[in-house]
């Protein structure tokens, strides 16, 4: 339970240190590495599509057809690359303090 608790801490730090990593991407004009970014967030937010069914993706975003939306597309895939960089910024954390 402590370890889950340890994880969660550092995951929660990590996902906002990945908010203010986009932040600053965007206050400095760096568009072509925020482009980069969503490219690691393209195949999962594409296989969460897929796999899922589209009566969730409606009911979720209250879209007819959410599954061929490119905006739901766009967004799904930002939250994926954000999960992701807030993820590998997490083991890190825990690497870093929870040495065992």
């Amino acid at each position: 339970m402590r370890a889950l608790m340890q994880f969660s801490a550092c995951l929660a730090l990590g996902l906002v240190v990945a908010v203010m990593i986009l932040i600053g991407l965007m206050f400095f004009g760096w568009f072509n590495l925020i482009d980069g970014l969503l490219l690691t967030g393209k195949p999962l937010a594409h296989l969460s599509l897929v796999l899922l069914p589209d009566g969730f993706w409606s009911t979720l975003s209250g879209l007819p057809d959410a599954a061929s939306n490119s905006s739901l597309r766009s967004f799904l895939a930002l939250c994926a690359a954000l999960g992701q960089l807030g993820l590998l910024l997490a083991l890190g954390f825990m690497r870093l303090w929870y040495r065992a």
